[in-house]
């Protein structure tokens, strides 16, 4: 498993019961979570001192409850490159806040390799969400491409990049369908040393495309392939589908990718330690393929 360990403005305190117990920055959130399935005493205080707490409908969806919370905070992130990324936060519908920490880990993996290059690097993020990768990307030295279907998720990555102090000429900033995208950008003659995607398990486009993960991955992965330049440096593909193994990312990724380039692809689940216990909770799978390993 890749554990994303290294954070000091987020932390998983406890979880039970379906639901975890979480620090970002000053403040606690309590959220549901389907991988926590055990019923453990709720020792820590953290419990009754929540900022916010999101429950879950017996009917779908759900709502917050707020105890002295801001509408909106920021928390950072340091790089193993001596590179700080600041987020904006707010509780929003879904239960979001508006990042995925465990995501950090794939952060380090990419932004290394990007340093690492000796080169200039382009990279596409596609549903790059609100722009957890695109910063990483751009602050390691890349020219990132920055695609999502949501208008106001990109607003929300271009102002964490704006208080992370990144140029603003180092980011394209597009909303678009992301499969329509890269359709384009083939017949342009486009092309990327990197690639990141974080497809939904269904979603929708601006104009009403529809997206399923298990019936649009592979062929989007093949797309992708026909956009990477002559000498990539890495595919970072991830999943919150349930039931979706890692090693299904792993086969995804051989497919498409390694007959045309050759290299190793690999897939794992990512977590985050849980502090209260010191075991990990698993947060989804991540598929990773590079020329090196």
């Amino acid at each position: 498993m890749w554990i994303a360990d290294r954070w000091k403005d987020y932390e998983v305190l406890d979880t039970s019961r379906g639901e975890k117990l979480e620090r970002w920055g000053d403040y606690l959130l309590v959220r549901p979570d389907p991988q926590v399935i055990w019923d453990t005493p709720r020792s820590h205080r953290g419990w009754k001192e929540r900022n916010g707490h999101y429950h879950r409908s017996s009917k779908g969806g759900g709502s917050w409850e707020f105890f002295d919370l801001p509408g909106r905070w920021e928390i950072e992130y340091e790089l193993k490159i001596k590179k700080t990324l600041r987020f904006g936060l707010q509780p929003f519908q879904f239960k979001h806040t508006g990042l995925f920490p465990e995501q950090a880990v794939n952060w380090e993996w990419f932004a290394e390799k990007i340093r690492n290059a000796g080169r200039p690097v382009k990279v596409l993020n596609l549903f790059a969400y609100t722009g957890g990768a695109t910063l990483a990307a751009a602050a390691a030295g890349a020219r990132v491409t920055h695609v999502d279907a949501s208008k106001g998720m990109v607003g929300w990555a271009k102002e964490n990049a704006r208080i992370s102090g990144l140029s603003e000429t180092s980011v394209r900033w597009l909303v678009d369908d992301c499969v329509k995208f890269v359709e384009r950008e083939i017949r342009r003659g486009s092309s990327y040393d990197g690639i990141i995607m974080d497809p939904p398990s269904y979603g929708r486009g601006p104009k009403g495309e529809v997206w399923k993960m298990e019936e649009g991955v592979f062929s989007l992965i093949c797309l992708c392939s026909r956009i990477l330049s002559k000498n990539p440096l890495f595919f970072l593909i991830n999943s919150y589908t349930t039931g979706l193994a890692p090693s299904v990312l792993t086969n995804l990724l051989t497919f498409a990718l390694k007959k045309q380039f050759g290299g190793f692809a690999q897939g794992e689940e990512i977590g985050l330690p849980i502090s209260n216990t010191g075991l990990v909770l698993p947060c989804g799978a991540s598929g990773r393929w590079s020329l090196e390993e």
